[in-house]
């Protein structure tokens, strides 16, 4: 049984899936994320859903629940970025 199936999606999430990030300083994601999810901390630079751009410290293993339309490489030293999406 699947508990998604007849579940519209919202912004408050559960996610529908997590898609590898490779930060990029030109181009978006591919779809816009709800938040990231991070296997190995350090900074990431993002451009939010508003257009602003922010750096943010993260630990291992970190969830960051913000709008995301973009992961620029420069700035960004963590990996296994992951975005999670409505997709």
């Amino acid at each position: 049984m699947n508990p998604f199936k007849n579940r519209a999606l919202a912004l408050t999430g559960p996610a529908s899936d997590a898609l590898p990030v490779n930060p990029d300083d030109m181009n978006d994601l591919a779809h816009v994320a709800i938040g990231l999810y991070v296997e190995t901390g350090g900074t990431v630079s993002i451009v939010t859903v508003t257009g602003e751009t922010r750096t943010i410290a993260v630990a291992d293993f970190s969830i960051l629940p913000i709008g995301v339309q973009r992961v620029r490489a420069t700035g960004t030293t963590a990996t296994g970025i992951h975005a999670l999406v409505l997709a």
